[in-house]
């Protein structure tokens, strides 16, 4: 089972850089996403990813980040994106009943021999797999933000996922400058999440229970342990829609949280570094 030609659904902040560096790595990959006004936002985030590959790779040669944007193909035409796919990625929203509806439509158009990997972050594959039509083609790869860096593939499946798809995606995503991470069973948000998520949702249980403000927070968490990030920062690279979907699953500090998002900040067009403002302001 080889995995080129790739689709991947949803083309928001991580969906736009799982698009690049597949790309970037040679691989034919097709975006969808539900609209032409969607679609149009994803030409401005890939835009925006040529000088990154560019400065990142390439000492700011942008010749071969250029070919890979050139050669990138969007479509809000479902059938149309997945007509070729060897491997399908999802990366809708972080909600389940969205995923299972996505599944449904896609299990109708891809092609028999096509492979189905989810990106989400939290949910189980196992909650999504019966309504793909193929769960021994389904599993999970899930990507980083800045996945040009911070370039981990989680790979998990469910107990239902054959090992030839299986070691295929693992393939993929070694093939596409990713570190393959086998996942051994099912854990909800991965390794990397299950790390992460605990560590966030502590730092906007002291922002919304009124113990220091974010930049605070942040600012005790990088002098403190070194690191080069707060809490606050990487809400803001991950998106506070994704926050958002994310905290609103959660115990009533969570939802609390989610609240606050939604009123202060994604109500107001405010969701991270991607629109330029979120927790903080950006260029």
């Amino acid at each position: 089972m080889n995995l080129n030609n790739t689709t991947v659904l949803g083309t928001g902040i991580l969906g736009s850089q799982i698009i690049f560096q597949t790309a970037y790595h040679g691989l034919p990959v097709v975006g969808y996403d539900i609209s032409d006004e969607a679609l149009a936002a994803a030409a401005q985030r890939l835009d925006l990813l040529v000088q990154r590959y560019a400065d990142f790779f390439d000492g700011g040669d942008r010749t071969k980040a250029q070919a890979a944007r050139d050669s990138i193909r969007l479509s809000s035409d479902l059938a149309d994106a997945v007509k070729d796919a060897d491997l399908v990625i999802e990366a809708v929203p972080e909600a389940l009943a969205i995923k299972q509806d996505t599944y449904e439509r896609l299990a109708k158009v891809a092609p028999a021999h096509s492979v189905f990997a989810t990106n989400s972050s939290t949910l189980l594959p196992s909650m999504i797999a019966p309504h793909t039509g193929r769960p021994d083609k389904f599993l999970a790869l899930h990507y980083a933000n800045e996945v040009w860096k911070n370039n981990t593939g989680e790979v998990m499946g469910t107990a239902q996922t054959g090992e030839e798809a299986y070691e295929a995606v693992v393939d993929f995503a070694e093939r596409t400058g990713l570190v393959a991470i086998r996942v051994l069973k099912e854990q909800p948000g991965y390794v990397l999440n299950s790390l992460l998520v605990p560590f966030l949702q502590a730092a906007s249980g002291l922002l919304v229970n009124g113990v220091a403000d974010a930049p605070t927070i942040d600012k005790t968490w990088k002098i403190a342990t070194g690191a080069p990030k707060g809490p606050f920062e990487i809400y803001d690279i991950v998106g506070l829609n994704t926050a958002y979907n994310i905290s609103s699953m959660g115990d009533e500090t969570n939802k609390k949280f989610a609240q606050l998002l939604k009123t202060e900040y994604i109500d107001k067009g405010k969701l991270g570094q991607a629109t330029g403002e979120g927790f903080y302001k950006y260029n």
